[in-house]
């Protein structure tokens, strides 16, 4: 698999991170991993060097390995530790052993509980593109050179011109968030045209079309009572999925949307297997395992994004096998697979939204919110983790993602 590439700052936003906070030292760690070379830091005027014992403030993108945490340092990377995640379990418990603070991207929000800074929409793009790209290998249309073996987004979008090749299906995408967004963007610059939910079921088109699906176009609730947004967060188990209007005039499915395990699933395996159920390639974006896709029963790679998923026996085949078989794109890490320009756009979340509070007085409390160890302790919003981070667990060996 190749390895994690990105970083929270690109040169240029070093650069610009200096202009708008003059206070501010920035110093690079070599990495031979990166996207960004150490030479285009270098060029730049900023220090390459493997000593960060002088600095305050640490940020990386994944997790930092355990052997390299350095004690009463603040941190910032995505720690996947929230939810007690068992291989982190060892590193939150060095973290709080040797005095840091830790700061976690995932939970810098605004005052409504927005996150600020994610690479969602990335893995939405990138998702997409890999569902057109299964899609045309399934089929025979056409074949898109991978994503990441692309030098950045531009580059990537160079290979559009061979989605012309597509024939007038139809595409659906679930969600409205970040990662939907992405999708959208994706499909709508390869010039694939949005249509509405009712032209969608009930239109024949010439052309390829998609349509954003939100929760209350496939979920109705039991009782037969009108739809509720906040209800259905609420009491997702009182509905069931109406999706079956969509899986039956759908080609191609590109799930973006954030699944509550409440929820339905959006069809079971054994309506996988109806005539009626015309789709056959899914690119699962979520990569829920035992989630809202059935066919999802494990990640798939960057290097090797594609598998069949076989309705008739519910197993697992060789990608492409036969055209019976549902191919499913299911892989977890997208954004890696275009890190100098994901990399560029969440500098820009960093410097707009949280270094003006990280660098300065924290008057909005995002960054208090985003804490989850403060000198060694676990702040109150996070002690339910105190069990998780008391267990007697074996050293875990954390990939280095510098």
């Amino acid at each position: 698999m190749p390895p994690d590439k990105r970083v929270p700052l690109t040169p240029l936003k070093c650069e610009e991170t200096i202009a708008a906070f003059p206070n501010a030292e920035i110093v690079i760690q070599p990495s031979p991993l990166r996207s960004y070379a150490d030479q285009e830091y270098r060029d730049l005027g900023f220090p390459v060097q493997e000593d960060l014992s002088s600095c305050d403030i640490l940020m990386g993108v994944k997790e930092v390995p355990i052997d390299a945490l350095i004690p009463d340092k603040t941190y910032l990377f995505f720690s996947h530790t929230i939810k007690k995640q068992p291989h982190n379990c060892r590193l939150l418990q060095e973290i709080l052993k040797k005095n840091i603070t830790l700061i976690d991207y995932e939970l810098l929000t605004n005052e409504k509980g927005e996150r600020l800074v994610a690479f969602g929409f990335y893995a939405g793009l990138v998702g997409a593109y890999n569902g057109l790209l299964a899609y045309g290998k399934k089929w025979q249309l056409f074949d898109l050179k991978p994503a990441w073996q692309c030098l950045d987004r531009a580059d990537m979008e160079e290979e559009f011109f061979k989605v012309k090749a597509l024939p007038p299906i139809k595409i659906a995408v679930t969600g409205g968030g970040r990662v939907s967004n992405g999708a959208i963007e994706l499909l709508t610059q390869v010039g694939i045209r949005k249509v509405s939910v009712f032209d969608y079921l009930y239109k024949k088109f010439t052309e390829p079309v998609f349509v954003q699906l939100r929760s209350s176009d496939y979920n109705a609730r039991r009782d037969g009572k009108v739809w509720n947004t906040l209800d259905f967060y609420q009491n997702a188990q009182e509905y069931v999925s109406t999706f079956a209007k969509f899986s039956a005039v759908t080609d191609l499915l590109i799930a973006a949307a954030y699944w509550n395990p409440a929820a339905p699933r959006l069809f079971t395996p054994a309506e996988m297997r109806n005539p009626t159920f015309k789709i056959n390639t899914i690119a699962d974006i979520t990569c829920d395992m035992d989630g809202s896709v059935p066919s999802t029963k494990k990640a798939s790679s960057i290097a090797d994004p594609v598998y069949d998923y076989n309705p008739l026996t519910e197993n697992l085949e060789p990608a492409f096998s036969r055209n019976e078989n549902i191919a499913v794109m299911a892989v977890d890490n997208l954004p890696c697979e275009l890190p100098r320009t994901a990399s560029r756009d969440f500098g820009r979340q960093l410097i707009d939204e949280v270094f003006p509070y990280l660098l300065s007085d924290d008057v909005k409390g995002i960054i208090d919110r985003a804490t989850i160890v403060k000198k060694g302790k676990l702040m109150p919003r996070y002690e339910y983790l105190k069990d998780y981070a008391s267990k007697d667990q074996p050293v875990i060996s954390v990939r280095d993602s510098k």
